[in-house]
């Protein structure tokens, strides 16, 4: 499993955030709370990464 793409932060990308104004990312499930918030991004599971949504 790839490593979340936010700067300084090593946890296990669990979620595809896809966002219109910017590059689609995937994020730890921490990052995906907080960014999912914004209008218009949407968040898609990443196969295979069920055990790191806690």
């Amino acid at each position: 499993m790839a490593e979340c793409s936010e700067p300084d932060c090593a946890n296990v990308a669990a979620v595809r955030l896809y966002i219109p104004w910017d590059a689609d990312r995937d994020v730890c499930p921490a990052h995906a709370r907080a960014l999912v918030q914004q209008d218009g991004v949407v968040a898609e599971p990443l196969d295979g990464a069920e055990e790191h949504w806690s």
